[in-house]
Parts: C-alpha cells; structure tokens; sequence
C-alpha cells in the first residue's frame, strides 16, 4: 500500500486507529464531567477563588482527587498513543495485529479508570491495567523503530 493511501478510510488499520483514538479521546472529555461532579457532590474546592465564589473555605475531597489523579494518568498515557498509534499506522501493520494493540490499549485503559476512579479496586488492579497499555504502546513502538530501522 502507498503510504499516501495508508491515511485515507479505505485503509482498516488507520479507521480502527481512528475509532480508539476517538473512544480515548471521549473517556478523557469525560474524565472532566466526573471530576467536577465528584467536586459538586462531595462540595470540594481546591482553588481560594471557587472558594469565594461558593462562600465555602477550602477542601480536598480523596474522590475527586483520584477521578484527578486517573485523569492525570490519562495524559500521561492516552496522548502518547495518539502519536505512537499515527505513527504506526505508517509501518503498514497488519490490521488484525494493529486491532489488537489498539484494542488492548483502550480496554487497559478503560479498565485503569474504573479502579482507580469509579469502583476503586485494591492493588495490583490497577497496575495490571496499567501494564497493558504500555505493553501495546511498546510493542507499537518497537514495531515503528524495526519498520524504519532499516532507512537509518
């Protein structure tokens, strides 16, 4: 395939690429949503300002801190699999290992959020959960640095 074409909607691997992309892109909106009404239920405020303007003082909930944490991780994870799934594309993956890493990624990921923020399961849940994603950005990775190796 040309790598012109491995960009357009006739190619499986980059609309499989684009739904997940669009799926993690959604959870991320979303972990947004949650914070703020983990903050409006549990009346938690982190800045003096929204402190003022709700005439409350002060307070850390541990809830909306996690949904903040988890949200944290997913900026930390979900953008560089942005890049590292574009990019892969690009190597001309077979489409059914490329929805695998792809799928992998966004159940770890969905999984990650809901023990860490939503149901809030004990150790190693989410480590495990964790553990999947980078194994799919890994392995994405390492399929990218052999497929242009050979250019260097």
């Amino acid at each position: 395939m040309a790598a012109a074409s491995l960009y357009t909607a006739d190619n499986p691997v980059f609309t499989s690429f684009c739904f997940y992309a669009a799926l993690m892109a959604l959870k991320m909106l979303c972990m947004s949503f949650l914070t703020g009404y983990h903050r409006v239920t549990k009346n938690s405020v982190s800045n003096p300002e929204d402190a003022k303007f709700m005439n409350t003082k002060v307070k850390l909930d541990e809830s909306v801190e996690r949904v903040r944490r988890a949200h944290l991780n997913d900026l930390e994870n979900v953008v560089p699999f942005l890049i590292i799934g574009l990019l892969y594309v690009g190597t001309n993956p077979s489409a059914s290992v490329a929805l695998f890493f792809f799928r992998l990624f966004t159940a770890s990921r969905m999984l990650h959020t809901v023990v860490y923020a939503i149901v809030v399961l004990p150790q190693p849940s989410r480590g495990l959960s964790y553990l999947g994603g980078q194994i799919a950005n890994i392995s994405m990775i390492m399929n990218i640095l052999c497929a242009y190796s050979h250019s260097m």
